[in-house]
């Protein structure tokens, strides 16, 4: 059974920084690709970032490409997502999961990130 379990979320003030990480359990993760997807409150799911297996390949929705960076540990079955110059507008749930370039896949119970003055 996939099992993915999210955590670093909090709030934060515009500008600031953030570290989520993501503990995986119940499949192979060093053969598996792995995204961060969210939720800001009323709107859909979105893509934000996705990693290859062993971390070759990355990716980053157009809206945090700069400002977030992907990263896996294949050693700890941790996935992890580095948020820096938070604005308002990341607000969100995040999720981690298990697929590629998509937001259909088995995710966490999220981390929630809060960015506010």
């Amino acid at each position: 059974e996939v099992q993915l379990v999210e955590s670093g979320g909090g709030l934060v003030q515009p500008g600031g920084s953030l570290r989520l990480s993501c503990a995986a359990s119940g499949f192979t993760f060093n053969s598996s690709p792995m995204s961060w997807v969210r939720q800001a409150p009323g709107k859909e799911l979105e893509w934000v970032s996705s990693i290859s297996d062993a971390g070759r390949f990355i990716y980053y929705a157009d809206s945090v490409k700069g400002r977030f960076t992907i990263s896996r540990d294949n050693a700890k079955n941790t996935l992890y997502l580095q948020l820096d110059g938070l604005k308002t507008e990341d607000t969100a749930m995040y999720y981690c999961a298990k697929v590629w370039r998509s937001i259909d896949g088995a995710r966490g119970q999220g981390t929630q990130v809060t960015v506010s003055s």
